[in-house]
This record gives structure tokens, sequence and C-alpha cells, in this order.
């Protein structure tokens, strides 16, 4: 099945979208050929602002309706208390959300971003997506992740190359409580590291600590601002370290 075979089934579609790769690309697909779209992004503590940023620039992009729902998603059960499973309970309150939203506009079909590189069972919200009926066409037209980014480039996206990202709650370690200042502070310090010109990084936290998680060609770019990254980031955290297990 391709994607226009898709949407030729699926002919008025919502779309999960967090203005990622993934996301952006479905939401290209259903523009092209579905016959009415519209895009759902949920604006909750977890989200970075500049994912919200690119949601708005890409939707405009294509002349897509996006309705931004806001959601206090610490206020739900089994997320700030971050057991290994958090990612369920706060996929599926986001998911019922947009597909509330969705419904009161008239959309009964939802789609969401997942691919064929996937693995189910690396993600405990993927079970979310069953429980509410949620669609993947992503994935079940079997594009993989490097697909969908070969095909962004050629569709003009900005977001081809857009490195993944993971949301902030995934920088606090498992069983440490997530609060709105620990959020916070990740978001500052990953701003500040990318103003420095770094990508593809993580500044994970732990107990008021801080460890960095750097590609090995970027260390150059680290030492030669050692200082003011210690500076910078001992304002949020009690020590700042490296992680020597490089990414990628």
């Amino acid at each position: 099945m391709t994607l226009q075979d898709f949407f030729g089934q699926y002919k008025r579609v919502a779309v999960a979208f967090s203005g990622g790769v993934d996301s952006a690309y479905l939401l290209y697909a259903a523009k092209r050929y579905a016959k009415k779209v519209c895009a759902y992004y949920v604006k909750s503590e977890f989200q970075p602002q500049f994912e919200l940023d690119d949601a708005i620039k890409l939707a405009g992009s294509l002349c897509v309706e996006l309705k931004i729902l806001d959601y206090k998603i610490l206020s739900v059960k089994g997320v700030k208390e971050n057991p290994a499973d958090r990612c369920y309970y706060c996929k599926k309150a986001i998911f019922a959300a947009i597909v509330e939203a969705a419904k009161a506009d008239g959309f009964s079909v939802l789609l969401d971003g997942t691919n064929a590189s996937d693995d189910a069972g690396d993600r405990p919200g993927m079970r979310v997506l069953q429980e509410l009926s949620v669609l993947s066409p992503l994935r079940d037209c079997g594009l993989t992740k490097s697909e969908i980014r070969r095909r962004s480039k050629e569709a003009g996206l900005f977001t081809w190359d857009k490195p993944a990202y993971a949301c902030l709650a995934t920088r606090i370690s498992v069983g440490e409580t997530i609060t709105a200042e620990k959020l916070a502070a990740t978001e500052a310090a990953e701003d500040f590291l990318t103003c420095l010109g770094f990508s593809d990084f993580r500044v994970r936290s732990f107990d008021g600590n801080a460890k960095l998680q750097i590609t090995q060609d970027q260390w150059e770019l680290l030492a030669g601002h050692r200082k003011i990254i210690l500076q910078k980031l001992k304002e949020y955290y009690k020590t700042v370290v490296l992680d020597l297990e490089v990414r990628g």
C-alpha cells in the first residue's frame, strides 16, 4: 500500500503533529492526497518552545490548519512520578485529548507519525495507539526513517534533516519525580548548548546533577567552551559531567 492508496481510503483525517521529521512528512502527504486535513499539536510541560515553533512553521508552509491544545501533563496520574512506563500514561492522556478535539471538529480518523523503523517493543506508549484506534500510515506503508528523510528532502521540507528528539521528561532518571523546575532547567541548558553550536545531544538530569551526552565530533567544541558551559549549567545543576559513552 502507498500513502496515496491510504488517503484514497481515508479522505478526512486529523494528524497528531509534533513538528518532527515523521509527523511533518505525514502532514505533507495528508495535505497532498487527502480531501481534508487538520493538524493537532499538544503543548505541555514536556515540549520545548522550538518544537512548537517548528510545528507552526511547517504547518504554515503547507497551508494546513494547526490547532494547539494546552495540556497540564504533570497533573496526569502516573506521569510526574516517572515510572518506567511513564510514556504510556503521558501518551494516553495526550492522544485522548487529540481524539476528543478532532471528533469535535468532525474528524473520526486520527493519524500519528510512527514509522516502519520504530520498535514497538521499546516504546511503552505504542499500545496507546491500538487502544485509541490511532492509525500509523507511515508504518503501514513500510516507510523507514531514512526513506522519510529522503522523501522529505525531495519535498523541500525543512525538517528533513532535523535530529531525532525525545521529550524533556526523558532527560530525568526513571523513578525521580518530574517537576516543572527540572524541565525548565533542561530546556534552558539545552537551548544554551544549541546556541553554542551543539546538535544531537542531551543534558541528562540525576539527583540535581547534569550529564552531557554528545557525539564524538563535538568534543573539541565542548573543550573550547568548557568554562562558559560549566558557568551556565551550574545555574541549574550542582555538578556537570561528561558521559564518555558518546552518542551515535
